[in-house]
């Protein structure tokens, strides 16, 4: 009797199968054969009912018989999934016309854009833009610009220094004077430049970074003298401001590479904790600058007899805080669209002289 209900079981259950048209309803027939209350396992309870004998007989049968049906219902299922397959691919399709997801405005890095508006204002004062490396030899960087070697800024904990070639130390640059240097170096006088780009020194907080951005500018003939050097940068900070009488005061200092020096500052106003540039009684640091020292002309091959010449050099990043009211020296490298969003500048704010400035 058993083994007649496994028969009639395994041919109804095949039947089911066949009939199924989609996977859904093959899971149902599968349920009613191999679930918890399923055909074929209500009749493996049965095994315990049975004597000894018919019992190995009727256990073997079974599971024949279920080993069958499984991969019956497993060639089943495979059929019916290739089958949807072919069918999504004849009636389904896609658009590839549909638009695109917006994408934001992008917008110009402030420092970009001060770099853009110091050459427009130079290139109108008939300066070209000179470039350098930004690992340099320690004789470009420090002994061909008169730093002694005690001097402060050649210790390890100011300067990045990098693996020596050969006999000469490698450092990352700590300002922009070694593309002073190379310019004279590699062309005779007249020379009139500025050098932009990036320089590197230990120092991290609010107002300083392991990197940031300095122009430096260089004029070199034989009649250029402080009173050249006090009108051109007077003329840029004054176009760069937008402040037609903003006052300069230039205070004697001490560059190893310069003789005479002068920091330069600017009129400003600091109160109520607001600072506002122009001509309210205070003062503000902007740069420094001086005569070209006689030695450093002598290192690149320059008769200083004959020549002389003026040099000055601010940061990007300080001239981009004063004029757009950024407060963290820090921000500008730490890559915040939102940041940037606020602060940058459309693509078409391309800085000249005939439009203005921003």
């Amino acid at each position: 009797m058993a083994q007649d209900d496994l028969r009639q079981l395994v041919d109804e259950a095949l039947v089911a199968l066949n009939q199924a048209q989609d996977p859904a309803a093959l899971e149902e027939a599968r349920t009613r054969t191999f679930g918890k209350k399923g055909r074929l396992t209500l009749l493996a309870k049965t095994l315990g009912q049975m004597d000894a004998a018919l019992r190995v007989s009727f256990g073997s049968a079974l599971n024949e018989a279920k080993a069958s049906l499984m991969d019956a219902f497993d060639t089943r299922a495979q059929i019916l999934s290739q089958a949807a397959l072919a069918q999504r691919l004849q009636t389904e399709t896609q658009d590839i016309t549909l638009s695109v997801r917006p994408q934001q405005e992008g917008t110009i890095h402030p420092i970009t854009q001060t770099l853009d508006e110091i050459i427009a204002i130079f290139s109108a004062m008939d300066f070209t833009v000179a470039r350098g490396p930004d690992i340099e030899t320690d004789w470009n960087n420090f002994t061909a610009l008169n730093l002694p070697p005690t001097h402060p800024a050649r210790q390890m904990h100011d300067t990045f220094y990098m693996p020596a070639q050969g006999e000469m130390p490698m450092v990352l640059r700590t300002h922009t004077s070694p593309v002073q240097i190379r310019t004279m170096l590699g062309q005779n006088p007249p020379i009139r430049i500025i050098a932009p780009g990036r320089t590197f020194r230990c120092d991290y907080d609010m107002t300083h970074t392991p990197m940031f951005h300095q122009f430096e500018g260089l004029v070199i003939d034989e009649s250029t003298h402080m009173g050249h050097l006090k009108g051109c940068f007077e003329d840029f900070l004054r176009a760069f401001f937008g402040i037609e009488d903003l006052p300069l005061r230039f205070r004697p200092s001490h560059f190893p590479f310069t003789e005479p020096s002068a920091e330069v500052d600017i009129g400003c106003s600091r109160k109520d904790g607001a600072l506002v540039l122009g001509n309210y009684g205070d003062w503000l640091e902007i740069g420094g600058c001086g005569m070209v020292h006689p030695r450093v002309l002598e290192n690149c091959g320059i008769d200083p007899e004959k020549y002389q010449g003026f040099a000055f050099g601010t940061g990007i990043e300080r001239l981009a805080m004063l004029k757009y009211g950024i407060p963290d020296l820090r921000t500008f490298f730490e890559g915040d669209v939102r940041w940037l969003k606020h602060y940058g500048f459309s693509s078409l704010d391309i800085p000249n002289l005939a439009m203005g400035l921003v």
